[in-house]
């Protein structure tokens, strides 16, 4: 990493004090500017931004919370079309979309998890319309008439219980109108892209209202499978969405919202990165890849990588206004079903048949709570909510029709000369085509929470809130697994002396010699000391080397008499927070927020008794040979943080700068390690940090925008993860510096409404993995700079033309690297999205 690019933590501090003396600055030098509350002045040309994620209705500049927001306007203009494209404007935000098209994984601030582990929460919680998305495969563009998307940074178990260690994720779209409304828009790109989507909205009577929206997306991969013929990271996803508001009335309204929408694309395009010493093996037996070319977009598998998604859910929010204060309620119910394919070995030989997935998620929440009203002196909330989720999941890995052919080259031969002289069993016995797992996974998962905030408004201009959760989340897990890989459960210590003894018989025989006859053996030595000393040598080692051929990890299933399979946790969480308006412009505020999320299981085939579970199972008799260590579940993560911040707001001009210290104990810590995960408690992971997020208007026709994150990261303690001892390292994957700038000038063209936009983000150096030895192989890290770039019209009539180009100078560089399935010494890797671009046409009626 370049020095530039490096902090110390003494230096990271110098910036934090900076970023605390720019708020007092800004709090005791600027202007005040008086306006009358309700009162807009003609002469402000910023729009005031109302966001609700904090469940009361509030101003952005007014909630004493990190948060930024992306309203409608931004996202038609840059043409974000889903969750992903969230952080080219979010510089704080980070997403992750790699194995299937199902599953996004959210880091806020440098802390989050989840990937494809389907046992495994995401830290960052997500909310559609108020209702919690546990796993998200949902795109923006599924989503008619969004009003904004609001991501709040930082902790907020207080309002939103056990999955909001790191923050919140909140999509807002609008209620259906009285009025009848509508649009259509149709869009043609590169790759063939076409996607169409209308809505409309209107009164079924005067108290009842409905919308409706329907959108279907299609496009071809940007990446060529050279060996099947097919696109990869394609798109075909369609979906609708009805909603109905129906109000009895003045003071009662029910909001019932209906989806379904599915994927069927080929998905995700996995490229090599490092071409270890078993590429030659793979070459030797016909078989292809594409050696350390990632983007070229073309790679070599035996099957397509399938996915097959299907995501529906209903939901009714209920609100009752009583005078003093107002009751909401939201109950839902959530289904997942996702089915996927895979060539896990990423080549065309046929080592791994297929690894397939059959993974179902239902989940059921019911919110309540009641919100005061009143203009006292203080305001206050309390609630409670449930959740209750079953996962599901069957998998498959199989071995393919090459896969014995490959143990012969990797092994020279060797374990086929050991078969009847070793195992007793028929030369080429072992490795045969169809062997591996069959797998079940699932757990149930039910919790509650009862939470409550209070707003004591001191003074006029200072308030103190105080807020406080009870959780209670209980998960029973199971795991069966039946392995028929019958080589990866033997236990090859026993049997070391006499593989190094016939090994040595073989190499001898290679060579001309005859190992049975003393005086030959001893001659050939005197002759030739040197090559009788390697022989020497590559027998003793032949014991490891066929342990390197062990590659499916040995299963014990659980529950069982030792491991019970559930966990039960519970905790309180908190938040202290002061807020002062300085002036009629500037606001700033202090807070102390901690932070909550229960137990994960481990549902992969990676999941491994602790030390001492181990040691409980070998008392019981349970251990099969080769059973290593690992962790069936990660403890609850507790998160704190320690924030300061600044909001201004005048004319032309807006400013929020935040400067926090955060830290999550117990983090849990995701590894995908090619075939499954290993999932492990940090001691404790924390992150200095200083955000910015400033808006002017230096013209009433331009606008220009520029958000930066600056993290400290660090592994305070983390001694048993899968790397080993790694305390006081950077997690990998997190970048120091995060910004994004973009400027939007409107005009007026030949009677039109027109717009230019143009946005700029630059992600700084990461490693892509934890390991050093790991990361030292790989070698490069990952850093970017993105361009977007749009330019639309307007008539009066309601028609536009946004003409966009994403990634517009084809930046290249790896989302996630992975040591590649049954390759030691090769990792594989996902290539960043090429340069997209097309036109969209829109009519709003």
């Amino acid at each position: 990493m370049s020095k530039s690019n490096s902090y110390s933590r003494a230096g990271f501090k110098a910036v934090l004090s900076l970023g605390v003396g720019l708020s007092a600055l800004a709090a005791s030098q600027v202007p005040a500017y008086a306006q009358e509350a309700g009162d807009e002045d003609s002469s402000r040309t910023l729009q005031t931004v109302t966001i609700t994620a904090t469940k009361r209705e509030q101003t952005l500049q007014d909630v004493p919370v990190a948060v930024s927001v992306v309203d409608s306007s931004v996202i038609e203009q840059a043409e974000i079309v889903d969750l992903n494209d969230l952080q080219s404007i979010v510089p704080s935000l980070r997403i992750g979309q790699y194995q299937t098209s199902a599953n996004t994984n959210f880091i806020i601030r440098g802390f989050g998890n989840g990937d494809n582990n389907a046992g495994i929460e995401p830290s960052v919680g997500v909310f559609i319309d108020g209702v919690y998305r546990s796993r998200s495969a949902a795109q923006i563009a599924d989503l008619p008439n969004i009003e904004r998307v609001e991501v709040l940074r930082g902790p907020q178990s207080t309002l939103f219980g056990k999955n909001a260690s790191a923050g919140v994720i909140s999509i807002v779209t609008e209620k259906p109108q009285y009025e009848w409304d509508g649009s259509v828009e149709g869009t043609v790109g590169n790759y063939n892209l076409f996607r169409v989507a209308g809505d409309i909205t209107g009164p079924i009577s005067d108290k009842v209202a409905f919308s409706l929206g329907a959108n279907y997306n299609t496009r071809d991969g940007y990446a060529e499978d050279l060996n099947t013929g097919s696109d990869i990271n394609d798109r075909n996803r369609w979906g609708v969405r009805g909603q109905l508001l129906i109000e009895p009335t003045e003071d009662l309204s029910f909001r019932i919202i209906g989806d379904f929408d599915k994927i069927d694309e080929t998905c995700c395009v996995v490229a090599n990165v490092v071409n270890g010493p078993t590429g030659a093996a793979i070459m030797a037996l016909g078989g292809m890849l594409n050696p350390e070319a990632p983007f070229s977009y073309e790679v070599y598998n035996n099957l397509d990588s399938t996915n097959d998604v299907e995501n529906s859910g209903l939901s009714v929010q209920a609100d009752y206004a009583f005078g003093f204060a107002d009751l909401t309620s939201i109950t839902a119910y959530r289904s997942s079903k996702l089915k996927t394919d895979q060539d896990s070995d990423f080549t065309s030989a046929d080592l791994l048949a297929r690894n397939s997935n059959d993974t179902d998620i239902d989940t059921f929440t019911q919110e309540i709570r009641l919100t005061s009203n009143g203009d006292g002196a203080v305001d206050w909330m309390v609630g409670g909510f449930y959740f209750d989720e079953s996962v599901d999941i069957e998998n498959q890995i199989l071995y393919g029709d090459d896969i014995r052919g490959y143990i012969d080259v990797l092994s020279q031969g060797l374990l086929t000369g050991l078969e009847p002289l070793v195992f007793g069993v028929p030369q080429g016995f072992f490795f045969q085509p169809g062997e591996g797992m069959t797998e079940a996974y699932g757990q149930d998962n039910t919790a509650f929470s009862l939470f409550g905030t209070v707003d004591y408004h001191m003074t006029d201009r200072l308030t103190a809130t105080v807020g406080l959760n009870y959780t209670q989340d209980n998960k029973d897990a199971y795991g069966r697994v039946v392995s028929t890989d019958t080589f990866s459960a033997i236990d090859l210590d026993p049997l070391s002396p006499f593989i190094s003894q016939v090994a040595t018989g073989a190499l001898l025989l290679q060579a001309g010699v005859d190992p049975t006859n003393p005086a030959a053996v001893g001659a050939f030595a005197a002759a030739y000391p040197e090559v009788f000393a390697t022989i020497q040598a590559t027998a003793a080692g032949s014991t490891s080397q066929l342990q390197l051929l062990q590659f499916f990890p040995q299963f014990v299933n659980f529950p069982n008499a030792v491991e019970s399979g559930s966990t039960n946790d519970d905790d309180t969480t908190y938040t202290l927070r002061l807020a002062y308006d300085a002036t009629d412009n500037v606001n700033v505020y202090a807070s102390y927020a901690t932070g909550f999320k229960a137990s994960s299981w481990n549902l992969s085939r990676d999941s491994r008794p602790t030390a001492a579970g181990y040691a409980n199972l070998v008392a019981a008799g349970l251990n099969p040979p080769n059973l290593t260590t690992g962790t069936r579940f990660a403890g609850p993560e507790e998160s704190e943080v320690f924030e300061i911040g600044m909001k201004g707001a005048w004319d032309t001009f807006a400013v929020n700068l935040a400067v926090f210290d955060q830290k999550i104990k117990g983090f849990q810590s995701n590894i995908f390690t090619g075939t499954g995960f290993a999932l492990a408690n940090a001691g404790e992971q924390s992150t200095q940090g200083l955000e910015v997020d400033a808006t002017w208007n230096p013209t009433e026709n331009l606008t220009l925008g520029f958000a930066g994150t600056f993290l400290d990261p660090v592994y305070d303690s983390f001694k048993n993860s899968s790397a080993g001892d790694i305390s006081g390292a950077k997690p990998a994957g997190i970048s120091e510096v995060s910004t994004s700038a973009s400027a939007l000038y409107t005009f007026n063209f030949e009677g039109l409404d027109a717009f230019v936009r143009g946005d700029w983000q630059y992600e700084g150096p990461s490693t892509y993995r934890d390991d050093p030895a790991e990361q030292a192989i790989i070698g490069e890290e990952r850093e970017y700079n993105l361009f977007n770039a749009s330019v639309g019209f307007k008539s009066e009539s309601g028609i536009s033309f946004t003409f966009w180009g994403r990634n517009i100078f084809d930046e290249q560089y790896i989302m996630a690297a992975f040591p590649s399935v049954a390759q030691l010494g090769s990792f594989s890797g996902y290539p960043s999205q090429p340069a997209t671009y097309g036109v969209t046409v829109r009519k709003t009626f």
